[in-house]
């Protein structure tokens, strides 16, 4: 890979097929170039850990319930004392709605993409047909140099 890189494929291939799974070098910082050129060329991006997702399609595109750590307080209610539930706006519509009005769209940027499950990677994969202004970047491990796939090749390959 060239020391200074344009980005300019890697951002072609993620319009050409909506979703791409990539594999980074373990040191870092490789990452924060690529989206800094999708930043740079008119996208949003929104960069969040697969870690504790959840049920992925709820909480990226429905209004879903969290319930946090109770951390001793109880409901004052006759229900079960394990705290109450608190609604949460869906994050990519959420951010849909507050792209600026000459952006090209969102990119979910998910780093530890390796932890998904395969139906929650279809879904991801599928994600971009749903919704035209949504691209998906999924790191799914590590390499010695900055790679991306479709992410729908690293399905087939888990």
């Amino acid at each position: 890979m060239a020391l200074i890189t344009t980005g300019n494929t890697f951002i072609r291939d993620l319009e050409k097929h909506g979703a791409l799974g990539v594999y980074v070098p373990l040191e870092g910082g490789f990452e924060g170039r690529y989206r800094r050129r999708l930043r740079a060329a008119g996208y949003v991006t929104l960069h969040m850990s697969a870690r504790g997702l959840g049920d992925v399609a709820s909480y990226l595109t429905k209004v879903h319930g969290v319930r946090p750590p109770h951390l001793g307080k109880k409901t004052t209610a006759t229900s079960a004392a394990v705290g109450y539930v608190y609604y949460v706006p869906p994050i990519v519509n959420y951010q849909l709605e507050q792209l600026p009005p000459q952006s090209k769209g969102l990119v979910l940027w998910l780093i530890e993409g390796h932890i998904l499950a395969d139906e929650e990677v279809e879904y991801l994969v599928n994600l971009p047909k749903l919704e035209s202004q949504v691209k998906v970047v999924i790191e799914r491990g590590g390499d010695r140099v900055f790679r991306w796939t479709p992410l729908e090749k690293t399905l087939l390959a888990s």
